[in-house]
């Protein structure tokens, strides 16, 4: 057992460990390769990284659009679970089926087109509302981990609340919602990952405004930019940088996991 936790910890962090030691080597020893580790230690590649990829405005709204399209994906994805749960109506086994459907089904850069047209019609093809709402509506993985979550929540608490004269959409909010705060928590830092790096969306709804562009855009501007061709090394300072906030959600949302895996253990 150990021997196999210790594998997926190797292949896990290997990746990781590249990019820090690539990140801190000068650009002409990183193309050429040879010795493992820096022959002098480039810390200066952070300072450049950040600087040529306007580090800060990038971040920020990576953040915002992952942020909001957490949000949204949570909010969505708990009210359609929690329906599905709890009442029967009909097309149910077609709704779950279709959501189930767009989990394995992948349609990639087919879809982006009628996307695009579709927030060319709401205005919001030049600004990151497009591409939140867009990551908001492929919510299948969030809703059925949520609607895994609602199953262990006691019916009988809503039928409690309902005897008190609390209705459907208040005892989801004031009651229910509460209590799947770790599924909220576990579900949250997969939608946040997601939208984090998510490229391909980012990089066709700002191509009119570059100063909406997302870490990951920018980052691949700093392989490809006219100002800074070829220079891998501080691409891979930025990409070890973009890791940090992800580092952080996860230390917020661990509990959450901790709480999972104790659940779990007394079930």
């Amino acid at each position: 057992m150990w021997a196999f936790l210790l594998a997926t910890a190797v292949l896990t962090l290997f990746p990781v460990l590249m990019t820090l030691i690539g990140s801190l080597k000068t650009n002409a020893e990183l193309m050429g390769g040879g010795r493992l580790l820096p022959e002098t230690w480039q810390f200066g590649n952070y300072a450049e990284a950040w600087k040529q990829s306007n580090f800060a405005r990038y971040t920020w709204n990576s953040f915002f659009m992952s942020a909001m399209a957490t949000i949204g994906t949570l909010l969505v994805s708990a009210m359609a679970a929690y329906v599905v749960d709890r009442r029967r109506f009909p097309g149910r086994a077609l709704y779950v089926g279709l959501q189930s459907a767009t989990m394995f089904i992948s349609v990639g850069a087919v879809v982006l087109r009628p996307q695009f047209d579709l927030m060319v019609k709401l205005h919001l093809n030049t600004s990151l509302w497009g591409v939140i709402l867009i990551l908001i509506s492929a919510h299948a993985t969030t809703f059925f981990i949520l609607l895994g979550f609602f199953k262990a929540i006691p019916r009988e608490l809503d039928e409690a609340a309902m005897i008190d004269g609390s209705s459907f959409i208040k005892s989801f909010f004031r009651i229910i919602l509460p209590l799947l705060t770790p599924g909220l928590g576990v579900a949250g830092l997969f939608a946040f990952r997601h939208a984090w790096n998510e490229y391909i969306l980012p990089l066709v709804f700002t191509m009119t405004n570059p100063k909406l562009q997302t870490l990951t855009v920018g980052l691949a501007n700093l392989r490809y930019g006219s100002s800074a061709a070829m220079q891998t090394n501080l691409m891979m300072a930025g990409a070890f940088l973009s890791i940090l906030p992800m580092l952080l959600v996860y230390i917020v949302a661990n509990k959450s996991f901790m709480q999972v895996t104790a659940g779990s253990v007394k079930g």
